[in-house]
């Protein structure tokens, strides 16, 4: 910390206020840009300016909008981006910055052209555009190689979108330079050109000074300019360390620029994309130090943001000196409030981020953001981040099964007002995701989820009984007004033409009810991470000949971009075979092994393998027989209303007898963030 901050009277070096140019940002936190998927026709829609104000609300010093926002009419929108290559931006933008700046928050926003990182197959059906006609891995299409009037062109419309963010009242802007269309210049591996745009570093360059000088001459000197880049590509043939810090002092040293904000790894692959954006059991801050050398390279302020998700790295970061601002993105979706949580004194209630990559795995698969834990993460239109208290009496409320969808009742009920008695049959919280955590470190950080509604019940006085297996005469002895059942599924096997009793499930694996033998074949017909994570925990105990078969085309087929690659980084590493395209169909005893025999999905053709054991996931089916006996006993005969519950509203409730709802697994097998979000919906207005 330093010595001016703690004679201003700010002990907190991220409490600390830093100026850049004129605008002086409140502290030293901010949230980086990225495209959530909440606009509409390419403008700030109301859901879209609610996510941004709440983190105001919140007291971050600056909130960053409109990741990968584009320019131009040949970079198509694929993320749901904010576009600057219209006028219809403003009026909208105006009002979100008003919102923005009567909190005392900054607000700046990301422009870019994507070049080959797009496709030509949406938005306006454009060809893709880059230096030179190289495929990008990720998005598959051949670029035209850009002529100089496509230069002029592109120039021309980042000038033109710098003047629409600043006619808005934004407070600032960056350029993307994130495997997009500036930074393909700079890299070998997109620049082949043999003109003045091509060639040495000072010819990769001159394509961002032509950008930097027009906007200047757009927006003048006060208005804030800076570029989000890459400072080590981590590809073979291209950008290193020290040719990223040469760019960096370059750019800096044009005195066009007033900030550099910086991030790590080429998102041209799958693999790269992984590292760029770290999903759990990652290290925390990872490309902290490569900041931090850029920051002694160059004398602009810098920024970062990376899988900062702790207070304890984001101090760290603040007080040696590493950066200046300090980028707590996915943190703020998990905990929006972090800073108020920080001036109250009340770290101990930040709701900490857990890299589980929800919110961008939606993205990449066509959806909009959303946070495994925080229901309320671009929902605040209708789900307020801020539980509101019961209007009328407190009622009683009865929840049975303490895993995170019971917790995330038992919590909202207890912010309400309510009495609230939490039932668990084990002898320790947190359900299914206490067990998935013993897979791996990559997945113990899930237990974050529910160590945090625990501590939250607890601040609350709500009464928790463990190793108590609830039943109805116990439940109704009670006298509840309310009972909400949260027991979670069991887990299921696949449908086989014969051999069931021969094959486990995982949780039995994972429960430590099964001796882990040699050879281990997994099936795998969910499709998301648990049966990767197995392999993982079979392999720590001794397994060492491991299969995954699925009937999907890929192993891992709802893993997206960012999850996928580092699951599938760690099934090579341990040797895992990976055979995709097989449905189980039976399972049968040989001798002291099982043979296990699968159909092809397209041929129908069957295959064999001979192994110790076999384990599969197929889901869970609900565990729903105490729901099914409190129907009877129940005013609503267990029925939820449905639009009540889509829109966070009451249900309807007569004056008599008790109410009756099951959430969760306990309805049909999902996930933690359904389960999370059923149980604020239902509750909140409780």
């Amino acid at each position: 910390m330093t010595d001016e901050a703690i004679r201003a009277g700010f002990p907190d070096p991220l409490l600390e206020p830093f100026q850049i140019g004129k605008v002086e940002f409140a502290n030293r936190i901010f949230s980086s840009s990225h495209a959530p998927g909440y606009n509409t026709d390419g403008t700030p829609s109301k859901r879209y300016i609610a996510y941004h104000e709440e983190k105001a609300r919140g007291g971050i010093g600056l909130t960053m909008i409109g990741g990968s926002s584009n320019v131009s009419i040949d970079s198509a929108s694929l993320w749901g981006q904010l576009n600057f290559g219209q006028d219809e931006i403003i009026d909208p933008l105006i009002e979100m910055t008003d919102r923005i700046h009567s909190y005392g928050t900054a607000i700046m926003c990301q422009i870019t052209h994507m070049g080959r990182r797009n496709v030509s197959n949406d938005g306006d059906w454009l060809p893709t555009i880059a230096p030179s006609s190289i495929r990008e891995p990720m998005h598959r299409g051949w670029p035209k190689e850009m002529d100089k009037n496509d230069i002029k062109r592109v120039t021309a419309d980042f000038a033109s979108a710098a003047k629409r963010a600043k006619r808005s009242g934004l407070d600032g802007i960056e350029l993307c330079a994130t495997s997009h269309l500036v930074d393909q210049f700079w890299t070998p591996l997109v620049n082949k050109r043999t003109d003045e745009y091509g060639g040495s570093i000072d010819n990769r360059l001159r394509f961002t000074f032509e950008i930097l000088e027009a906007i200047r001459e757009t927006v003048g000197e006060s208005f804030l300019l800076g570029i989000r880049m890459i400072a080590d590509e981590d590809q073979i043939g291209g950008l290193s360390t020290e040719e990223s810090k040469e760019i960096a002092q370059k750019i800096a040293e044009s005195n066009l620029l007033d900030f550099l904000n910086i991030a790590s790894s080429s998102l041209a692959t799958e693999a790269g994309l992984s590292k760029a954006i770290p999903p759990s059991g990652t290290p925390l801050a990872p490309y902290l130090p490569l900041a931090a050398s850029i920051k002694e390279t160059v004398d602009i302020p810098i920024l970062h943001a990376t899988r900062v998700t702790d207070i304890s790295s984001a101090r760290y970061a603040v007080e040696s000196g590493s950066v200046d601002l300090i980028g707590m993105t996915r943190a703020h979706m998990a905990d929006p409030h972090i800073v108020r949580k920080i001036k109250e004194n009340q770290e101990e209630r930040i709701r900490a981020c857990v890299g589980a990559s929800l919110c961008i795995n939606r993205l990449h698969q066509g959806l909009d953001a959303a946070c495994i834990q925080n229901p309320s993460t671009g929902r605040e239109t209708f789900i307020p981040q801020l539980i509101s208290p019961a209007r009328k009496d407190s009622k009683k409320v009865v929840v049975i099964g303490a895993g995170p969808g019971g917790l995330e009742a038992a919590r909202v009920c207890a912010e309400r007002g309510h009495e609230v008695l939490l039932m668990e049959a084990q002898s320790q919280v947190g359900g299914q995701v206490v067990l998935a955590a013993r897979a791996s470190e990559r997945q113990s950080e899930l237990l974050g989820i529910t160590q945090w509604l625990t501590s939250e019940i607890q601040q609350l006085n709500v009464e928790v009984r463990l190793n108590t297996v609830a039943e109805t005469q116990q439940i109704l002895s009670e006298k509840p007004d309310v009972v909400i059942t949260a027991t979670g599924g069991w887990p299921e096997k696949p449908p086989l033409r014969d051999g069931e009793n021969l094959i486990f499930t995982t949780t039995e694996v994972l429960s430590g009810e099964v001796k882990i033998p040699e050879s281990v074949l997994i099936f795998d017909d969910h499709g998301s991470e648990r049966a990767l994570s197995v392999a993982e925990y079979l392999y720590s105990h001794d397994a060492k000949c491991i299969e995954i078969v699925t009937p999907d085309r890929l192993i891992g087929h709802d893993l997206s971009s960012t999850t996928g690659p580092a699951y599938l980084k760690m099934l090579h590493e341990i040797g895992v075979t990976l055979t995709p395209d097989y449905r189980l169909i039976e399972a049968k005893r040989d001798e002291t092994k099982i043979q296990a025999v699968f159909r092809n999905e397209y041929t129908a053709a069957e295959i064999f393998r001979t192994v110790d054991l076999v384990v599969a996931e197929y889901g869970s089916s609900p565990n729903d027989e105490l729901f099914k006996d409190l129907c009877q006993h129940s005013v609503n005969d267990g029925v939820t209303d449905l639009e009540a519950l889509r829109t966070g509203g009451p249900q309807p409730r007569p004056h008599k007898a008790f109410i009756l709802h099951r959430i969760g697994d306990s309805v049909a097998s999902r996930d933690i963030a359904a389960a999370i979000y059923e149980a604020r919906r239902l509750c909140q207005s409780l």
